[in-house]
């Protein structure tokens, strides 16, 4: 059997996460709360101020609470996973999990990671149903290519776009023509994993060249290559992941090749699980 832990992202968030987790591990919280200069467990349980689906706010919240349901998941069984990976954000607790960096380290990463991509504005993103990745490239092409990216690969059939919110009312009338079933717009406010995230990932760059990474445990795979992550890889891909796509279908392909795979997700939901069973249903991990 091979074990493996996956992560969620932005989105996954909610008020009332983690409830079971702080009182379980008061240090780590009471890291956060002096890294971050306001209470992590108000912010997750009561979210009084309104803040937990703003970026800046989002990031670090769903990073703590991902971190401490790992840490809560290694006491309960006792032993690590064999390999690790997450949607976005969530890579950053796959790395902590592996050992890359510390707690603190990997708040202060997403603390800054938030901050940046928060800043941007006027882009939107929308999840599309029904169409297969290359259909939806090709809608794209036709209705508005120049000013769209496909941001995340989630499953064979739920591709993730990403773009000026001026040209989105021509790309989805071109994804529906084409047969999707859904386009769902997401509740965020900037186009993340596309083009429009560059000044933030030179930004991020050059935060990230501040730090050094130990090497991992065990292995991670890379939203950006979709491949386990080399020894000298982490500030690239980090940097890297934040402009390009999540190409989340071949992570678990890849993940699913290993003997007897069995997937768990740690953290406040479970948005990855059905993309996962989708995945290895229609490609048998091939």
């Amino acid at each position: 059997m091979t074990k493996i832990f996956v992560f969620p992202g932005q989105g996954s968030q909610k008020v009332g996460m983690g409830a079971e987790l702080f009182r379980e591990f008061p240090q780590e919280v009471a890291f956060a709360d002096a890294i971050l200069g306001y209470s992590i467990e108000e912010l997750c349980l009561k979210d009084s101020e309104k803040r937990l689906h703003r970026t800046e706010f989002t990031q670090p919240a769903l990073f703590v609470v991902n971190a401490l349901a790992y840490l809560h998941a290694v006491e309960r069984n006792g032993t690590r996973p064999d390999f690790a990976a997450g949607h976005s954000l969530g890579e950053y607790n796959a790395l902590f999990a592996a050992g890359a960096f510390d707690f603190i380290t990997g708040l202060r990463l997403v603390q800054r990671r938030g901050q940046l991509m928060g800043r941007a504005d006027g882009g939107t993103m929308a999840a599309v149903v029904g169409l297969s990745p290359e259909q939806v490239e090709q809608c794209l092409r036709v209705g508005g290519n120049d000013e769209v990216d496909i941001a995340s690969l989630n499953a064979p059939e739920q591709t993730v776009i990403s773009g000026a919110a001026s040209a989105f009312e021509r790309v989805e009338a071109a994804l529906t023509a084409a047969g999707a079933r859904e386009v769902v717009r997401l509740r965020v406010s900037a186009a993340f994993h596309s083009r429009y995230m560059k000044k933030a990932e030179a930004e991020f760059a050059s935060f990230l060249s501040q730090f050094e990474f130990s090497s991992l445990d065990f292995p991670v795979v890379s939203n950006l290559h979709a491949a386990l992550y080399a020894p000298d890889q982490i500030h690239a891909c980090l940097a890297g992941q934040i402009s390009k796509p999540v190409r989340w279908t071949e992570t678990i392909q890849l993940l699913a090749r290993q003997p007897e795979p069995v997937f768990e997700e740690l953290g406040p939901s479970k948005l990855l699980t059905p993309l996962i069973k989708s995945t290895v249903k229609r490609t048998g991990g091939v």
